[in-house]
């Protein structure tokens, strides 16, 4: 039996108002069920597929900066990292049914999994709200998005540096200074190893944490920013 939502939850699963939601019914644009009572329902595979129209990196910003808690989309979350993997593996089999190269598809894979495995690995026994990860793609539109809501780079970095003062240095940090191969002081080492790939690439990365982001791409100086708003864990797009 497939399962109902009500437009509150609907709205949150899609990163949208209940407003918009309403006007979307109105213009037949994403039609909902209503029960005897005219309130407004919807299924859960329907507003999975309608979600593949939306904006993914718009949906999961909406849930990383929510301060109360809700469920994301099935189809994005992998409450662990068996499940991320999993999902990851058949990413790399679609991006190599689109006809692109086993080694692109291969690059990308590993660039992926560096980031969601570092959302796991060093949020063992720590996550403040939720343990899992966002992870949704869509290869139409070349986009890869990966959220956590975990401790963010700055507190766990902390752990090994703590001179640290800001998000803007623990990202610089994270990104480009190799730092000691023990457990759990391995934090951020495989970001340089996503720093470098996607410099010599024709991909683009948005990676923000805290209130510190970059916007990484070839031929372009690796620049750490300060954001106007403030995040919890890490907020990644990747375009290619």
């Amino acid at each position: 039996m497939n399962k109902e939502t009500t437009i509150g939850q609907t709205a949150n699963y899609l990163g949208c108002s209940i407003e918009t939601l309403r006007r979307w019914d109105k213009e037949r644009k994403f039609i909902a069920y209503r029960k005897e009572n005219n309130y407004r329902y919807y299924l859960l595979p329907d507003i999975e597929d309608f979600s593949e129209k939306l904006n993914l990196f718009k949906i999961a910003k909406h849930w990383i900066k929510s301060k109360r808690l809700f469920e994301i989309l099935p189809r994005y979350f992998c409450p662990d990292s068996f499940v991320f993997k999993s999902r990851l593996t058949r990413l790399q089999r679609d991006l190599e049914e689109k006809n692109n190269s086993r080694d692109f598809s291969s690059l990308l894979s590993s660039i992926i999994g560096e980031i969601g495995n570092n959302s796991f690995d060093h949020n063992i026994g720590n996550w403040p709200d939720i343990t899992g990860i966002f992870f949704g793609y869509n290869l139409k539109k070349k986009t890869i998005v990966l959220v956590d809501r975990g401790q963010g780079i700055l507190k766990t970095l902390k752990r090994i540096k703590p001179q640290l003062k800001n998000h803007q240095e623990a990202l610089k940090v994270a990104f480009t200074e190799i730092i000691s191969g023990r457990k759990p002081e391995h934090r951020g080492n495989g970001l340089k190893f996503v720093k470098i790939a996607i410099e010599n690439s024709k991909m683009k990365l948005f990676f923000q944490t805290g209130n510190a982001k970059i916007n990484l791409k070839r031929n372009k100086k690796f620049q750490v920013k300060k954001s106007i708003t403030s995040l919890r864990g890490c907020l990644v797009k990747i375009e290619f």
